[in-house]
């Protein structure tokens, strides 16, 4: 579901847990499976953010609308159906994920 408008092209980061942030690349879409503020670094540098869990009123979309990203959550799936460096299309009004 979509949970924070606009819309963003880019390369996919996949992060799998809080301990991997200072991965995180500026400018990349994050992938993640949940949210949590220890997840707050990673999200100052990304996007767009897409979640498998969550809702609109979820850690992740809240920070999203704060800081202006497009937003997709609820996917139950980004993070197995992505890839690292996968070039997508966020649109976080829609709530929809297209590979470019």
């Amino acid at each position: 579901m979509g949970a924070s408008p606009g819309v963003v092209e880019g390369v996919v980061q996949i992060i799998l847990q809080p301990e991997e942030v200072n991965r995180m690349e500026e400018g990349k879409i994050l992938v993640v499976p949940f949210t949590n503020p220890l997840f707050t670094s990673a999200l100052l540098k990304c996007s767009a953010l897409i979640t498998d869990e969550g809702g609109i009123m979820s850690h992740g979309a809240i920070i999203a609308r704060e800081l202006g990203i497009p937003a997709v959550v609820g996917t139950k799936k980004a993070t197995s159906s992505l890839k690292d460096g996968q070039r997508i299309l966020v649109d976080g009004e829609r709530g929809e994920i297209y590979e470019k």
